[in-house]
């Protein structure tokens, strides 16, 4: 990308860009209001979209072509960070989490700008939640669809009324992207409600397969079970069934998911947990090629572990119904194994019936250099048993997945282009 543009070429690159807009689009870009909001961010970063062959590297780009870069000016936070901070005291200072406040009008690409004007490199996309960076101007024009502004003022009950556009911007959108064999969407607000979800999915196929031993649909509930679920007993309430995490796994900080975390105490501290066992992950020795065999023995030595857990759950008449782990293991240390280690556990999900459940919230949408980092673990072809989420698999009735929905990644017309053009 060149390192400098002139801005008349900025300014065609814009009229450019409207002209090839649906009629909808050319209405609000042309607009006095849309364009003083958005326009000044969309002219600057037109010309280097059309001039980048890498989409996602167009922001970055417009900072470098502007003079922009690292940029320190005070400590951090610096006075007007701290001023910020002692407004927001009173007001629970979001349980006393926060490290500075940020200007995100000014972020750029990779670059975060915070509420003094320090502009940082943002090597975490801040917690692996914004793959694009920040005010990608694919996104910054999906804002100026009119529908995009009827969704939000009018947000509905998806699951029960959803919008009558919703089966064509899925075809447009996420399934462009789904993994290979995935054909069913259901959006989720964030990572862990879609883990909650999938925990009860997987309970769910089992309770069914119980039934059907039985003789009764999956359905088919007993006045027991219909009694006993009020006050949160068996058999009504699935009790007795859990679902296998891994030391250093992060899957969120609900309750369910919670109790498959662990990778730092202070997520834990104080908030109850499912009787839901752990099991060890790999702790894999480096160079890797200096190690191998003490690297095998290990992954042997957890898969083991694993196994003897399935086992022992199961005799006691309390299985193990799904196995949740993450490609790379990202708060718990940055953790990595072996493909034959991830398809071990695939086996032996297989074995026991249990749903495999790959968790790609940190890793998934090209943060790890693939579309979905499972895909360079070389997992075993999907079964109907495997569950994952961003996209989730879902086993019977139907193979199924659950979507989380990034922070900026709109569901539009213009963001289905992008993932066209990208």
């Amino acid at each position: 990308c060149p390192s400098a543009s002139p801005r008349h070429e900025r300014r065609q690159a814009l009229a450019t860009l409207a002209a090839s807009e649906s009629p909808p689009m050319r209405r609000v870009l042309s607009s006095a209001p849309a364009a003083e909001m958005i326009g000044a961010a969309v002219a600057e970063k037109a010309a280097v979209r059309a001039l980048s062959a890498r989409a996602v590297s167009t922001a970055a780009a417009v900072a470098t072509e502007e003079g922009g870069g690292i940029s320190m000016k005070t400590k951090v936070p610096g006075p007007v960070g701290l001023r910020l901070m002692e407004q927001h005291g009173p007001q629970g200072a979001s349980g006393g989490a926060i490290s500075l406040f940020c200007d995100y009008r000014a972020s750029d690409g990779c670059y975060l700008v915070d509420a003094d004007g320090n502009r940082m490199l943002d090597m975490f996309s801040q917690i692996a939640s914004l793959p694009l960076g920040y005010n990608h101007p694919s996104l910054l024009a999906a804002q100026a669809d009119p529908l995009l502004a009827t969704y939000s003022t009018s947000r509905c009950a998806i699951g029960l009324m959803p919008p009558m556009e919703l089966p064509e911007l899925l075809d447009e959108t996420f399934l462009k992207i789904a993994p290979a064999g995935l054909s069913r969407v259901q959006t989720m607000l964030c990572g862990s409600s879609a883990n909650e979800n999938v925990f009860k999915a997987a309970m769910f196929a089992y309770r069914a397969k119980q039934r059907a031993k039985a003789g009764r649909g999956p359905t088919d509930f007993t006045r027991d079970e219909l009694e006993s679920c009020m006050v949160n007993q068996s058999p009504g309430c699935a009790n007795d069934l859990s679902i296998l995490s891994f030391r250093g796994g992060f899957h969120g900080r609900t309750m369910a998911a919670l109790t498959c975390t662990h990778s730092k105490p202070v997520h834990k501290l104080d908030a109850p947990a499912f009787d839901w066992p752990t099991a060890d992950f790999p702790a894999l020795q480096y160079p890797l090629e200096h190690h191998a065999a003490e690297n095998a023995a290990e992954e042997a030595r957890c898969v083991d572990g694993a196994r003897a857990i399935f086992e022992a759950r199961l005799a006691e008449g309390r299985p193990v119904v799904g196995l949740i782990i993450e490609p790379i293991l990202s708060e718990g240390g940055d953790l990595h194994a072996s493909p034959s280690f991830f398809a071990s556990l695939q086996r032996l999900c297989g074995e026991f019936d249990a749903a495999f459940i790959v968790d790609e919230v940190q890793t998934g949408v090209m943060a790890s250099g693939h579309m979905w980092a499972h895909q360079a673990v070389g997992r075993d072809p999907p079964r109907s048993s495997e569950i994952r989420r961003d996209f989730t698999r879902v086993g019977p009735p139907g193979r199924t997945y659950v979507l989380r929905a990034r922070p900026g990644l709109r569901v539009s017309a213009r963001v289905s282009e992008f993932l066209r053009e990208s």
